[in-house]
């Protein structure tokens, strides 16, 4: 249970973390660094990234076990390296790991948003957390007075958490009656109660705390709705809606899906009318290889507005929020029109104040295959498939962010050991 106190002083030195998904992987061929280290040169895609190459690693290599070969649902793991299969029950993400330590200093432990489909957290019991969408909605969650004022938000509150209650005592005499399997399920109905319950408790105890003053110029910019056919708008509009969570000290987690692999979004704005699922599988047709890179290459883009302002906001101390943030960017995929899940796209920024050192390329295919062929795509996308480097989980990163943000552990999910930024 985390300490349900309001009155909680802020800590000196906040640390915060953003995850941002994209689905269906990339082009690798457009996409891949090929030369490890420091003076690489960009691809393609990550060209919009260029100016952020002191502040940024990009990192090749990396997988999660629990993934391979189970394709579409790898986004359900990205951040759990849990495992796949019809008995597997996942395991708490990176980012509730995180904000388990976070959350006795902020009115909320985490936000999670995604424009389609469903969130990247999972608690420690395997319930998936739900996510918002609407950006008016987003900003008012974060930063309006409830509705009726603070009265009538507690009684509402306070009613929801006694009808929690009253559902704990009806379904614990069920359970008596029930067989192994249903109590299975049972038990995952009961984690999402307990979920709710401990929600409930922490925004009735936060309810007399005042919510931070918001400008009119960042009210302005991100009180509103854009409609998805407008997908740049509305990506940029959700990274300021997660810069000033992070500027207020609302919450110091966030994670933002772009989509799931089955239903992200077409940018009709950039000339792209398909679906990326569609584009994903391209078939080697030259017209669709163009729009998922120019996807690609977008998506990249509003990642980098995000660094862009996360660099000139100031954080308490002055300094830049840059600083005090990692910024994760990629998929669970490699690549999507035959499916691979090894080699996975990722790209982490910021932390500068954590200890992060960037500006290289950290390659973990290197000295376990031939070195990048591009020019033979059936070499390189048997490179997305089958790792090269089998030691090189993923969850080896997300156990040195957890370790940056304050997490007093030695491993995550499935790692074997922690990557060094």
């Amino acid at each position: 249970m985390i300490p349900l106190r309001a009155a909680e002083q802020a800590s000196a030195s906040p640390r915060r973390s953003a995850f941002i998904y994209l689905a269906n992987g990339v082009h690798s061929l457009n996409y891949q660094i090929t030369t490890p280290g420091e003076g690489y040169q960009f691809s393609r895609s990550l060209k919009p990234l260029e100016k952020h190459r002191d502040v940024i690693t990009p990192i090749s290599g990396l997988h999660h076990p629990g993934s391979l070969s189970h394709h579409h649902n790898c986004i359900k793991i990205w951040l759990t390296g849990g495992k796949l299969g019809p008995s597997d029950r996942n395991t708490i993400s990176v980012d509730q790991k995180m904000a388990e330590v976070t959350a006795p200093h902020t009115r909320y432990p985490s936000m999670e948003i995604a424009i389609t489909q469903e969130s990247l957290a999972w608690t420690a019991d395997g319930v998936q957390l739900p996510p918002m969408r609407r950006c008016s909605e987003i900003f008012a969650s974060l930063f309006e007075e409830p509705k009726g004022g603070i009265a009538a938000q507690r009684r509402a509150l306070r009613r929801k958490a006694s009808v929690l209650d009253d559902n704990l005592a009806e379904v614990r005499r069920l359970e008596q009656k029930m067989g192994a399997a249903d109590k299975g399920r049972l038990d995952q109905y009961l984690s999402s109660v307990r979920e709710a319950e401990i929600r409930t408790r922490r925004a009735d105890a936060w309810l007399d705390t005042p919510l931070p003053p918001i400008s009119d110029a960042d009210r302005k910019r991100t009180d509103r709705d854009i409609p998805d056919t407008q997908a740049g708008d509305y990506f940029r509009t959700v990274y300021d809606l997660m810069v000033l969570a992070f500027q207020t000290d609302v919450t110091r987690v966030a994670t933002f899906s772009l989509g799931g692999e089955g239903q992200a979004i077409a940018i009709p704005e950039i000339g792209i009318t398909e679906s990326r699922h569609q584009l994903s599988h391209h078939g080697g047709d030259a017209g669709y290889i163009e729009k998922l890179t120019n996807y690609d290459t977008f998506a990249i883009e509003q990642y980098g507005y995000f660094l862009s302002r996360l660099q000139e906001t100031k954080d308490l101390d002055g300094r830049p929020l840059l600083g005090s943030t990692m910024a994760l960017f990629g998929s669970g995929m490699s690549y999507g029109h035959s499916h691979g899940n090894a080699n996975l796209p990722l790209v982490l920024a910021g932390g500068s104040d954590l200890g992060l050192q960037h500006g290289r390329h950290l390659d973990f295919n290197q000295g376990h295959f031939n070195g990048y062929q591009l020019d033979k795509p059936g070499e390189h996308y048997a490179l997305c498939s089958r790792p090269a480097n089998p030691d090189a989980h993923m969850s080896n990163l997300l156990a040195m962010m957890a370790q940056r943000m304050g997490v007093e552990t030695d491993t995550f999910g499935d790692s074997n050991s922690v990557i060094e930024v």
